[in-house]
């Protein structure tokens, strides 16, 4: 009796003991698996390695033909029917099944987008990843020794010329707004080679070869800048809107998020009036300081409308110069991470890696500002938070109301969100994740979130104490994130017009 139960206790003790080691060769393998699926990827992609952080292939840019991005599908078709052959899902603990379904659906989605979307052929700004992004994250953002970087970056340029002429036998259609942001990045771009990126470098040993590598593809981007703005076959003739069901499907795929994209438009409709309604609040207790002598507007839709346009329009004349928006948005960093240390908000990253620049003109025409962070696979580089200053060829006006739209009070908004405690603060962390997939296939969806959700909890939390202009500013910045959810289904999904979409921006959503 004694020997059966020293059996059962062995058996007993060694079922618990192998089902965490099962568990732990599984998450081994899936772990290896990427690394295999990575090396592979980066071989066909070197940029995409680039911007990981995997500086083994710095030399070394894309071949973008037709041919390759079809091996590039080939490759994400067979690397999901792997994934599910060759490694135990029911086997891996929680994090790593976790870990597993984010490199699933990250497969998916890429191979989806390459069935589905054309960007090669009808987005020409897809080429400036190649042309202009390839080099500046080398010398911006590698931790390599800079001489390495410049020579790397030399051997990039040379390529330069063969991009080009990829791009002009591929393009073909392209929507006339995105065609024109293509055009002012690639004069961004031309720029950029011909003066930015020797202020960037200065003195240097390899200069001359620079100038020399520099030279072909100069004259690459100012032929492609002359088809960009005289070819008459880039101009789309096509419907651009995706349709309801492949944008429905697509907005699955891209938020993974189990909403579908008729609830997404309900919910954003249903909060877009209720921040108009907050606005309202906030306006009324503003008027009299702006207003003093002016009665305020009747509470009706009209009334409330005027309230909050003529309360905006007069805080937003609280605003700096053009030439000292970076200056600005700079002087804004300090007091935000004050109060972020005072109120205990959460630790911030020691060392502090993030540098306020001014925004390159090749990657302007997106956005006002971005945050480039640290690179996952090579965590020990710079993040950029980079603010675009209004143009130079701007008329008076048009910088006028671009200065007003990004006043004092927004401004600090901004800083919020690209930096502290927004994509700078969180991004510094995910590149701490111990697990290589989430570090590498980050969640757009959660990093959007995160920032958006901190413009709310600083003010919150007291960061302001309680400026009401400060608050008009977020609820204003915040309408714009509801209002792009709603533009995006009514543009892809309705015929609505350009002109009904700036009517929505500019009246609705002030």
């Amino acid at each position: 009796m004694k020997t059966v139960w020293a059996c059962c206790i062995m058996v007993l003790i060694t079922t618990v003991n192998m089902s965490p080691l099962r568990a732990q060769t599984a998450d081994q393998q899936l772990e290896a698996f990427f690394k295999n699926h990575l090396e592979e990827c980066f071989k066909m992609r070197p940029l995409e390695a680039t911007m990981l952080g995997d500086h083994r292939f710095d030399d070394q840019l894309d071949d973008i033909s037709a041919e390759a991005r079809q091996r590039w599908l080939q490759h994400y078709r067979s690397q999901l029917q792997r994934l599910e052959q060759q490694v135990p899902r029911q086997q891996l603990t929680r994090g790593g099944q976790v870990d597993y379904e984010i490199l699933r659906d990250e497969l998916i989605r890429n191979i989806w987008l390459a069935e589905n979307t054309r960007p090669f052929e009808e987005d020409p700004r897809t080429y400036g990843s190649y042309i202009s992004d390839s080099v500046y994250s080398l010398l911006v953002q590698s931790t390599l020794p800079r001489e390495t970087n410049i020579r790397n970056a030399i051997a990039r340029i040379r390529q330069i010329p063969r991009i080009v002429r990829t791009a002009r036998e591929t393009l073909r259609d392209s929507p006339p707004t995105i065609l024109e942001t293509a055009i002012l990045q690639n004069r961004g771009a031309i720029g950029f080679y011909e003066k930015g990126i020797y202020e960037l470098i200065g003195a240097s040993a390899q200069l001359d070869e620079l100038r020399t590598a520099a030279a072909p593809a100069l004259q690459a981007l100012r032929e492609h800048q002359t088809f960009l703005e005289d070819s008459r076959r880039l101009r789309a003739n096509g419907n651009w809107r995706l349709g309801p069901d492949l944008f429905a499907e697509k907005l699955k795929l891209v938020l993974n998020a189990g909403v579908s994209a008729q609830q997404v438009l309900a919910d954003a409709e249903a909060e877009f009036l209720r921040v108009q309604d907050e606005l309202y609040v906030v306006s009324r207790q503003l008027w009299s300081r702006y207003f003093p002598q002016s009665v305020l507007p009747p509470d009706d839709a009209a009334g409330r409308r005027e309230t909050v346009t003529k309360v905006i329009a007069a805080v937003s004349q609280e605003h700096g110069a053009p030439e000292t928006l970076v200056a600005d948005a700079r002087s804004s960093v300090g007091q935000i991470q004050d109060f972020i240390r005072r109120q205990d908000i959460l630790r911030l990253p020691d060392p502090d890696r993030c540098q306020v620049i001014e925004m390159p003109e090749f990657r302007r025409g997106n956005s006002l500002a971005y945050l480039d962070p640290a690179l996952p696979l090579d965590p020990g580089g710079i993040s950029s938070y980079a603010v675009s200053p209004p143009p130079t060829d701007w008329g008076s006006e048009r910088v006028r109301s671009f200065l007003e739209e990004y006043n004092s009070h927004m401004l600090q908004i901004l800083t919020i969100h690209e930096a502290y405690p927004g994509h700078y603060v969180q991004l510094e962390y995910s590149n701490r994740c111990p697990s290589l997939i989430r570090r590498v296939l980050q969640s757009g969806v959660f990093i959007e979130g995160w920032a958006v959700y901190t413009e709310q909890m600083m003010l919150d939390q007291g960061y302001g104490e309680g400026s009401l202009q400060l608050r008009l500013n977020q609820l204003k910045f915040y309408l714009r994130a509801v209002v792009n959810a709603i533009l995006d289904h009514r543009m892809h999904c309705t015929e609505m017009t350009d002109e009904q979409a700036m009517e929505l921006l500019t009246v609705q959503a002030y």
